[in-house]
C-alpha cells in the first residue's frame, strides 16, 4: 500500500467522491472481503461489491488475494493508498492567478501545487527516500517583517549557493512563509 495516491483523472475523483464509497474505502485500510465490509457497514455484500468493483476499476482498491468459501471464490480487497490527494488540475485554474513575485499569494499557491505533485510522484517511485519536513511558528513585529523576510531569503540563498553544485543527490527545497491564524 502506498502512502499517497495523487488523483489526476476526473473519473477517479468521481468514483472516489461518493459517501458510500469513502466508507467502503475506509474499511479497506486493511484487507477484507466484501462480506466483512458489508457486516461492518450494515449493508448487503452485493451493494458493497458494487462499490468495491468501481473502486478497483478506478485503481483506488486492489484485490490482494482470493479464498474459497463453500466452493465460491471470494476476493480480498485493500485500499491502494493510505491517503488520496486530488490534483488542483482536476478543476483547472479559473481566471488568472497573480504570481508575479515571490511575495504574492498566487506564487505561494503555485508553489504548494508543485510541492503536492512532486511528493505524490516521489511516493510512486520509491516511498523510502530521504526527506525532511519542518514546520514552526515565528512571531515577527510588524516593523521587523521586511528584515525577517530579507534574512530568510539571504539564508536560503546561501544554502543554494553552498550546495548548488553539479555533483551529489539533487534535493528540492520549498519554503513557505505566510501569516498564521489569519493575522497579518
Amino acid at each position: 500500500m502506498r502512502d499517497v495516491m495523487y488523483l489526476e483523472q476526473i473519473e477517479q475523483a468521481e468514483t472516489l467522491l461518493k459517501p458510500q464509497r469513502i466508507e467502503v474505502l475506509r474499511q479497506l485500510a486493511e484487507p477484507h472481503t466484501c462480506t466483512e465490509v458489508a457486516n461492518q457497514l450494515g449493508q448487503t455484500p452485493q451493494r458493497v461489491y458494487y462499490h468495491v468493483k468501481r473502486l478497483v476499476d478506478a485503481g483506488l482498491v486492489d484485490q490482494v488475494s482470493e479464498r474459497k468459501v463453500r466452493g465460491i471464490s471470494e476476493g480480498i480487497y485493500q485500499a491502494s493508498a493510505r491517503s488520496y490527494w486530488l490534483s488542483p488540475r482536476l478543476v483547472g485554474r479559473l481566471g488568472l492567478r497573480k504570481a508575479q513575485d515571490e511575495m504574492s499569494l498566487g506564487y505561494l499557491l503555485n508553489l504548494m501545487e508543485e510541492v503536492q505533485a512532486d511528493i505524490a510522484a516521489l511516493d510512486r517511485a520509491a516511498p523510502e527516500l530521504p526527506s525532511i519536513g519542518v514546520s514552526g511558528e515565528i512571531r515577527v513585529p510588524a516593523e521587523l517583517r521586511q528584515q525577517f523576510l530579507t534574512d530568510l531569503q539571504t539564508a536560503l540563498q546561501e544554502l543554494f549557493t553552498r550546495y548548488g553544485g553539479a555533483e551529489g543527490d539533487a534535493f528540492k527545497l520549498a519554503v513557505a512563509c505566510y501569516p498564521h491564524g489569519g493575522t497579518t
